[in-house]
This record gives C-alpha cells, structure tokens and sequence, in this order.
C-alpha cells in the first residue's frame, strides 16, 4: 500500500529541557573549590600500580574508612586516644584526691575538648576532600573519625621521637611491620586528614617538656624516607608562611623548598638526554652531593652532581604519591614529575642502574631490575608544562656534541664494548710502541 511506511515523530518537551538545563547551571559546585587538596587518585594513574595507591593496615581520614581490611586496626587507635587521654588527666591538678567517679567525668571533659576543638573545624576540613562533603555525608561520625585518627598520628609521632615512651606491648613499636605499613599508608594522596585538624589537637594535648613542633616530629618520622644515613637536623625555618594541607604536602615543601634552582624559571619543554651509560662513555663523571632536597641535580665542570637515594620499598609509593598530588593539585608545580621524567631519562637498563649504585649515589635495597623497571614508568600518563630541568638536560646535550666527547663515546661504544675488542686495541697499542722502540735504536 502507498505510503505504508510510516514516520514517527519526536515530540521534545522545550521548557522541560531549558529548566533542566537551567538546575545544573545552578549548580554551585560547577567549578573546583580552591580548597580541594585531598583527592581521589585518577584511574589513569592509579592502574599503573595500584598497591602504591592503597593503604596496607591503617585508614587516615574518611576516604578508607570501613574498609574491611583496615577495620582491625581501629583498636590500635582507640588505644593511642586512651593513652593519650590518660595522660592529659594524669597532668590535671589534684589527680591524687579524685574518686574514680570524679575521674570519669574528667576524661569525658577532656575528650570533650577534642570534639568541639574539631568541630569548629568540620566544615572546613571537609572542603579539603574533593567532590566529597563528609561533613554532611557522615555527621558526627566524620569529627568523631577525625579526632581518632588525629590523635593516633600524634601520639605515633610523639612515641616515635620519644617524647612518649612507648609501653613494651605496644603493637606498633613492638611488631617490626607495623611501622613499615605505617611509613606506607601516611603517604597516600587518598589517606590524609587536614593538617590544621592535626594542628589543632596537637596543641591541645602539647606539655611543656615537649619541646619538638609539629613539623620537626612528622620529618622526623620520615627522616628516612629517602636516606638511610643519619639526617640533617631538621630546619623548620623554611616553611615560615607557607600554608601546609596535609602530611603529603609537607613532606613535599621539605624537598621543593630547599631546591634554590626552583626559583629559576623553568623550561617549556625538555630534550631526551643520555643515558647513564652513554654519559660517563662521553667522559662525565658521577659525583655523590649531600643538598638538603634529593631534587638538587647539578652539572657542572664535566661532572653530574647526584643528590644520594635510598631506594626501597617506599621509594615507588611516595613519588607515585607525590606526583598524583602535583597532577590533581590546581596551580601545583610538577616538580617531582619532572625529577621522575629526568630519571627516566639518565636510568635506561640495569647497567645505569649499577653504575649509580656503585658511585654510592643510590643506596638500592631493590633488585637492579626492579629498580630500573619502576624509573622507566614512574612518570607514565603524566602532563608537564613547564620542566624544571630544560636547563640541565640542555648543558647535558651540549657537552656530549662537543668534539671531544662525542668522539671518545664513539670510540668506547665502537672500541671497548667487547674483550676482543679490547684487547685487540691492547695489542695495537703494544705493536705501535714497540715499533717505536725499534725505530729509536735503530736510530742509535
């Protein structure tokens, strides 16, 4: 039949459209809250190495909270908020005299304290979570959370720099994995709670015979992050004005803050330099330097000066960390991602690996492959701007294109790569001087 295949029309409703349109562009949550320094880490980082990216024993803030693995831990907490709940009553005058009813109602003041100290707080340091609002979303259990976790890094700390002796059976002090779970699950992007939440309780339970600050206990609980010999004394005058958001960021401004080049302007794009390998071929020597930041990398005088490294297994997690926080961070300067991109760069094979570790500049408590395979994709799906190394790599270019070098990386790479090849070279040279030799008593 003519006309037998019908059209059907789609009827959109207008004004339904444009009002809800109209709902989202009210949103007020369109844009990222300058506040945002907690984060979820990106997928894209994430699926490189996901166990860099979780915590091993112990949830810190919100964002692992409840999780199956980590709920045993929790007692460790409520012990530490106990003990450190016993020794603030323990300093309140006339302790002697009080029945043990009077004791309670004490202790209640003193957690107290704590609660409403933090929750003057609540709403704030829930704007540090990006597109999360645990305040709302978990009411009094997010100040609640807050206030043990805070108060179990702070008397960790404490203990740990023996400002508080730790009881013979304490599980942390007295297991040797718990303070390596720890040294892992603080560093997490998505394991921070607030700094000034940490600052806060901290002063509310500080005494006078402890003299050490915030900032001096947490470095020193990771003094050997990136070093196993004995640290520097700690300078806290470095972080005078800046603002710090949480244990991650501090223990980033305490590498980027000492580097004096970070100042320099930066380069908008880098050059692929030699490897290890192919620079002491071209005649570069390695040197072994001390700076007080591991991002301290120099050339100069046919010498790449090296900032030593304690590779290990907290190596991978914090700079993976680290440079999750520069790429999720609004305005952040890749710093670390352009030290993991520089590394990449000069750690090729296990032979540059080797060459480093025997110079002493890297202190590698990893197979040589292991080490060498997390550098080649320790900066992978990454995005840099500007590189804080153009420079560097720049000088680095220019003097293995100069004549001398490029002839002598030549001459190795084509000469001595092999034993015949060398002694063969022996042998030229042995010919050559004893023609020499014959020559001149001839001559005589």
């Amino acid at each position: 039949m003519a006309g037998s295949e019908s059209s059907h029309d789609v009827v959109i409703n207008v004004g339904s459209v444009v009002s809800s349109l109209d709902v989202e562009l009210k949103n007020d949550r369109l844009s990222m809250a300058p506040s945002y320094c907690i984060f979820e880490t990106p997928n894209i980082l994430f699926r490189h190495k996901e166990n860099s990216f979780r915590p091993n024993r112990f949830s810190i803030g919100p964002m692992h909270h409840g999780t199956r693995k980590l709920v045993p831990t929790e007692k460790i907490k409520v012990k530490y908020l106990k003990d450190l709940v016993s020794r603030e009553l323990a300093s309140r005058p006339g302790l002697e005299t009080m029945s043990e009813e009077e004791k309670e109602i004490k202790q209640q003041l003193i957690l107290t304290e704590f609660v409403d100290a933090v929750k003057s707080v609540e709403k704030e340091a829930s704007a540090y979570y990006a597109g999360h609002n645990f305040a709302a979303k978990l009411g009094d259990e997010f100040v609640k959370l807050l206030v043990l976790d805070g108060c179990f890094v702070i008397e960790l700390f404490r203990k740990r720099a023996q400002e508080v002796t730790p009881e013979h059976d304490d599980p942390i002090f007295s297991m040797s994995c718990m303070l390596q779970f720890l040294h892992h699950d603080l560093i997490l992007l998505e394991n921070q709670i607030p700094w000034l939440v940490l600052e806060i309780l901290f002063e509310k339970t500080k005494h006078p015979s402890q003299t050490k600050s915030l900032i001096e206990l947490t470095l020193l609980f990771f003094s050997t992050m990136f070093t196993s010999h004995q640290p520097d004394p700690i300078k806290t005058d470095i972080f005078g004005g800046k603002t710090i958001n949480h244990i991650l960021d501090l223990l980033r401004l305490s590498m980027v803050l000492p580097w004096k080049e970070v100042k320099m302007n930066p380069g908008s794009g880098w050059q692929p330099i030699p490897s290890i390998t192919r620079l002491k071929e071209a005649g570069l020597k390695f040197v072994k330097v001390a700076p007080e930041s591991i991002l301290d990398i120099k050339f100069r005088d046919g010498c790449l000066e090296i900032p030593s490294l304690l590779i290990q297994e907290t190596t991978e997690t914090i700079l993976r960390n680290l440079i999750a926080y520069e790429q999720c961070l609004p305005h952040c300067r890749p710093i670390f991602t352009c030290y993991a991109k520089l590394l990449d760069n000069l750690i090729d094979t296990t032979n540059d690996m080797e060459i480093l570790c025997k110079k002493e500049i890297f202190d590698n408590w990893l197979s040589p492959e292991d080490a060498t395979q997390f550098f080649n994709k320790l900066y992978n799906d990454t995005y840099v701007k500007k590189f804080y190394y153009s420079k560097l790599c720049d000088d680095l270019n220019k003097y293995c294109k100069r004549w001398v070098p490029k002839w002598r990386a030549y001459y190795v790479q084509n000469y001595f790569t092999k034993p015949w090849a060398v002694a063969a070279q022996i042998y030229a040279v042995i010919m050559f001087l004893l023609t020499l030799w014959q020559t001149y008593i001839k001559k005589g």
